[in-house]
């Protein structure tokens, strides 16, 4: 039995952590549904994908999330949290697609980057004659003498970030799994694939906490510097950035929808089955979250920026949740 009381210690409105990048759909959805239903919106924290899940994972009741915003999917070590303090049945939700990007001012110089490219700029440790090294590199130059002899600097999300993880697995782990150096030195993959992750710590790479609108502020005062976060972010900010095509392939609505962007991701929302029987509106939150009204190919979180879910997605998510296909119009 769900201890979830609401009395006068208790809160009268649902409760959502998590990822910076899906905070801005949920929050639109949030302010949506309260003018619809009458029901008081509910609460919206970005802190960030890994630090909701330690939250959300807490347990169950008044003092936890209802629902986590995730940039990724959840973690192994996070089920494992969940099952540890009784959660329960946990819904996953994906809302849509993002890109993962690599963008810079527009006074800066354009970068055509690989994923190799980008491993090595990054990189803790790279290949130097058939051993692994501290990076070197401190030039684009370095690394390939098609690129601008400019230097390498970052800034990027922090390592409790959502954006982080999909960055390192999506673009930083394909050019560097398959090293013989790293297979050498990590003959056991899922240590060689934690190494492939490793990102530098000389000051090439700064973090710039939860908040991707901060890093686009540090992008505008230093056009040298490349940022690392959601294709949202650069859509909202196209007049004074641009990307840099990764592969050869540039961000864009139709390359992250089909996949041949190669640091595309799906977002997520995950539910407490638990909470969704006790905490009023929770359900028909949910239901406005994965309407046709908000996320159909016209919905209102795609001019937020959002790449919607494809519509089988959508409709499996509804089933799910017992929502089945009536939508919200």
């Amino acid at each position: 039995m769900l201890l979830f009381v609401q009395s006068a210690h208790g809160r009268d409105h649902m409760r959502i952590v998590g990822s910076s990048t899906v905070y801005p759909f949920v929050a639109t959805v949030a302010e949506r549904f309260s003018d619809r239903t009458g029901i008081t919106a509910p609460i919206v924290e970005s802190i960030g994908t890994g630090a909701g899940f330690m939250e959300f994972c807490k347990g169950v009741g008044e003092r936890t999330p209802d629902m986590v915003n995730a940039s990724r999917p959840i973690k192994e070590s996070e089920r494992t949290l969940c099952n540890d303090h009784d959660v329960g049945e946990i819904y996953e939700i994906p809302i849509g697609k993002d890109g993962v990007v690599l963008a810079s001012s527009k006074q800066g110089a354009p970068l055509p980057l690989t994923l190799s490219h980008i491993f090595l700029a990054l990189a803790a440790k790279v290949p130097h004659e058939g051993k692994l090294i501290a990076n070197p590199y401190k030039n684009w130059h370095d690394i390939d003498p098609a690129l601008p002899d400019a230097p390498i600097l970052f800034y990027g999300p922090a390592a409790t970030s959502g954006t982080r993880d999909a960055f390192v697995e999506l673009a930083m782990q394909p050019p560097c799994e398959h090293l013989p150096e790293f297979i050498a030195a990590y003959p056991d993959k899922s240590a060689r694939g934690k190494a492939c992750h490793m990102l530098r710590e000389d000051g090439v790479y700064s973090e710039a906490g939860e908040n991707d609108n901060l890093i686009i502020q540090k992008l505008v005062l230093n056009p040298k510097t490349v940022g690392i976060f959601g294709f949202s972010y650069l859509e909202q900010n196209a007049h004074s950035l641009m990307a840099h095509p990764v592969n050869g392939v540039e961000p864009s609505y139709d390359s992250i929808f089909t996949g041949s962007y190669p640091i595309a991701r799906t977002l997520f929302v995950y539910a407490k089955e638990r909470h969704m029987r006790e905490v009023k509106g929770m359900r028909e939150f949910l239901d406005e979250l994965t309407s046709d009204t908000a996320l159909a190919d016209d919905g209102y979180l795609v001019w937020k920026g959002l790449i919607p879910p494809k519509a089988v997605d959508r409709i499996n998510a509804r089933t799910l949740l017992g929502l089945g296909n009536k939508q919200i119009k």
